[in-house]
């Protein structure tokens, strides 16, 4: 089957199995053609609460799939492919047991890209768009902070009184992109404004116009008046945007700044897993309920 037949066979089979299929935009964009929400980890999970579904099908990698089973303990939810998250996986329950064992009595932030075992031993969780925001209502001036060492330098550099102790932890994707990309790019397109993601290296932010979350890029792009933009963070976001917006120039600061893990997901593994409702992600009780506390305290902020 073609990609048109695809969708349509995937499409005719949710509605009858009574399921959405997520998808995060890092995804290949042809899962677009079946999806019913596109975006964000955690605010495609808030999302799913919000229907009446039974089944969710997660386009994404397992951290994500946890989470949202964790919202949504009521339905059942599948991964197509069992991906881990590289930045997510440097980090396991032993290791943040002892990170805090040898940091103690210090609160702890952990980023959303952390699976759930980590959020259970955690204070409190916060993505890349609220991080800033979520630290500060601590009213800590010292913070542990897991697993990214760039998105916390980015909120160190915002919250200049608190002392952010990071595990060393970082995503391999945004890692290869460097401060010499941006300059290249700059003098291709002078013009250009240049936006990252905070995952980026510090020489990367330093040299940007606009640092903010996936979807605050994207929304950057959509109300700038601006017509040209250098985009540094994964292929799917720039693919996104040059689809949406034909009218800007959307340069992507290179073709290989991808995700292996986020591009396994196809059409066909979404339409298998539909049929044979297979790879079914659940959470221990307990972890699932330490886990939601770590991510409400969150949510109230």
């Amino acid at each position: 089957m073609d990609k048109k037949e695809l969708a349509e066979k995937i499409n005719k089979l949710k509605k009858e199995k009574n399921a959405i299929i997520l998808a995060h935009c890092y995804q290949n964009i042809e899962i677009d053609l079946v999806a019913d929400f596109v975006g964000d980890s955690l605010g495609l999970s808030q999302l799913a609460a919000k229907t009446n579904a039974d089944k969710i099908i997660f386009a994404g990698v397992y951290f994500m799939a946890e989470t949202a089973k964790i919202l949504n303990p009521a339905k059942k939810v599948y991964l197509p492919n069992i991906s881990g998250c590289d930045m997510a996986d440097m980090i396991n329950l032993e290791q943040i047991r002892d990170f805090k064992a040898k940091n103690p009595n210090i609160p702890t932030v952990c980023y959303i890209n952390s699976t759930a075992a980590v959020k259970s031993e955690c204070d409190i969780c916060c993505t890349s768009s609220n991080a800033v925001e979520v630290v500060k209502s601590l009213n800590s001036s010292e913070v542990l902070f897991v697993p990214d060492k760039y998105l916390a330098s980015w909120v160190e550099k915002n919250l200049p009184n608190v002392k952010i102790t990071a595990y060393q932890g970082y995503c391999p994707t945004h890692f290869k992109i460097s401060a010499n990309d941006i300059l290249t790019k700059k003098k291709e397109n002078p013009n250009a404004i240049v936006l990252s993601h905070p995952e980026c290296r510090n020489e990367v932010v330093e040299l940007s116009d606009f640092v903010g979350s996936t979807t605050q890029m994207m929304a950057y792009c959509k109300k700038s008046s601006e017509k040209e933009f250098i985009v540094a963070t994964e292929l799917g976001v720039v693919q996104r945007l040059q689809r949406d917006y034909p009218d800007k120039k959307i340069i992507p600061i290179s073709k290989e700044i991808f995700c292996p893990s986020m591009k396994e997901n196809t059409l066909e593994d979404i339409l298998y897993t539909l049929e044979n409702e297979n790879n079914e992600i659940t959470v221990d009780d307990e972890v699932a309920k330490k886990a939601i506390n770590c991510i409400d305290r969150m949510l109230k902020i």
